[in-house]
């Protein structure tokens, strides 16, 4: 009963929680720049693409583990019918180096009555002092020095990639809230002209009643009332949807933050975008080495070049040699040269079939990604230049559209004023309302082009920073 009671006083405070969120945006418009700020700050996905960055970083704390001394204690005994067979001790503390050079100290200790002669110690034990080198294939890289400048490399990937994401998570978030813009000034646009067209319906009412205008202008004025109903009607369902898709992005806290109803888009977005995104003129330059996907590039040609060296180095043959001094822990500070313990290691594959194999296909992993970064080098830069090609065009037929709406907003006040003077008819006033209502809605649409060729841009230059 206790457990189900503080499941839902739990439940209680996470719905009192995400609707004191959602009522902590203050009525009024939500700035664009507002609204990034809480995607880059708060959205799941952003926080993901940075969970990247850190991977890389325990990735490389992985990789340097490798380097890290360790020490080894081995301790095997037999005892039978009051017979000690053997006490064997074998301890020894390692130090790895970067050139795969290793230093060695043991200490080694054996008793009983049957030893291995190999194994004797003396009474006190034996101690030990050396050094194991690879001569040929490891010297100078080996897969511990690899794996550690790939893991270097990884990190700068790992930033890279981090950004990549961002920004396409910024994309997306700023298209849903163009495409909230756009339905919320259409919505505003029909409302505002099926306020004018059930005025216009009650005036010519009243005029019909007075004898002035035939009763047929009822009609043509009530069926612009239905058709402006409708096309309201669609357009706050495309609100609707535009809305929720927007509350996507829309978190704080780890919370999910749902609109309020006097939540409104910003009204002069046109001037504040560019800025915003960075994609002016003097904001938006070519890729250089500098943008993310090309850094990514770059730093996988890097961890491939590691592997084709670590490749060649494997052509080499395997010679590894060890000294070892060895001396009684009473006197290990004289020195006896004579007593020592030495190894060589050596093989060597006849045909190195396995070996060019690997690195004949690690260079043309290489050349394939240098081709790729060429590629994509010119395709970054062709797809700038495009959008801002596109931009400059959007801004024209902007200045057009605009002229256009200025005109017919003109002719439809010129043909309400014949209107007033007996002069006109019903029927002329709707067609020209009808076509000043596709010329504004041309206008909206035109600037959500501007808006999301801008996102664009700003999703290709990928600088979410």
């Amino acid at each position: 009963m206790m457990r189900q009671l503080l499941h839902i006083a739990t439940l209680l405070c996470l719905l009192f929680a995400a609707s004191g969120l959602s009522q902590g945006l203050p009525p009024g418009e939500l700035t664009f720049d507002e609204y990034l700020g809480y995607v880059k700050k708060y959205h799941p996905l952003v926080k993901q693409a940075n969970l990247e960055v850190n991977k890389a970083q325990a990735g490389l704390m992985a990789a340097r583990g490798a380097f890290d001394p360790k020490l080894e204690v081995d301790f095997d005994k037999k005892q039978f019918k009051d017979k000690e067979y053997y006490s064997l001790l074998n301890s020894s503390f390692k130090i790895p180096t970067w050139y795969g050079i290793e230093v060695k100290a043991a200490f080694d200790n054996s008793e009983g009555l049957y030893v291995n002669p190999q194994n004797v110690t003396p009474n006190s034990g034996l101690t030990s002092l050396g050094v194991s080198v690879p001569v040929g294939q490891g010297l100078f890289i080996n897969q511990r020095m690899a794996d550690l400048r790939s893991a270097r490399l990884q990190v700068q990937l790992s930033q890279a990639a981090r950004k990549l994401q961002a920004a396409e998570v910024l994309y997306n978030a700023s298209v849903a809230y163009f495409n909230w813009k756009k339905a919320f000034d259409e919505a505003t646009l029909y409302n505002s002209y099926l306020a004018a067209a059930r005025e216009r319906y009650k005036g010519v009412s009243g005029l019909i009643a007075l004898g002035d205008k035939p009763a047929i202008d009822s009609v043509e004025t009530g069926i612009t009332v239905r058709n402006r109903e409708l096309g309201l009607l669609d357009a706050n369902l495309k609100l609707a949807k535009a809305k929720l898709e927007m509350e996507n992005f829309l978190w704080i806290e780890n919370v999910p933050v749902a609109l309020a109803d006097g939540i409104i888009p910003e009204k002069e977005l046109q001037s504040s975008l560019q800025e915003t995104l960075k994609t002016n003129s003097l904001s938006a330059t070519p890729a250089n080495d500098d943008h993310p996907k090309l850094q990514s590039l770059q730093n996988k040609l890097a961890i491939l070049e590691v592997e084709r060296r670590l490749k060649a180095n494997m052509l080499l043959p395997k010679l590894n040699l060890s000294y070892n001094y060895l001396s009684e822990p009473s006197y290990i500070d004289n020195y006896r040269f004579e007593d020592y313990k030495i190894g060589l290691n050596f093989s060597f594959p006849l045909f190195l079939r396995k070996e060019r194999g690997a690195l004949a296909l690690s260079k043309f992993k290489l050349q394939d990604t240098q081709y790729e970064l060429d590629f994509e080098r010119i395709r970054l830069n062709n797809k700038i230049r495009a959008q801002q090609t596109e931009i400059e065009s959007l801004q024209k037929q902007q200045l057009v559209i605009n002229r256009l709406v200025a005109d017919y907003t003109t002719m439809v006040k010129s043909e309400e004023r014949l209107f007033s003077f007996g002069e006109s008819s019903v029927f002329l006033i709707n067609s020209r309302e009808n076509s000043l209502i596709s010329a504004m809605l041309q206008q909206i649409a035109n600037q959500n082009r501007f808006f999301i060729s801008n996102a664009e841009l700003f999703r290709t230059m990928a600088n979410p920073d």
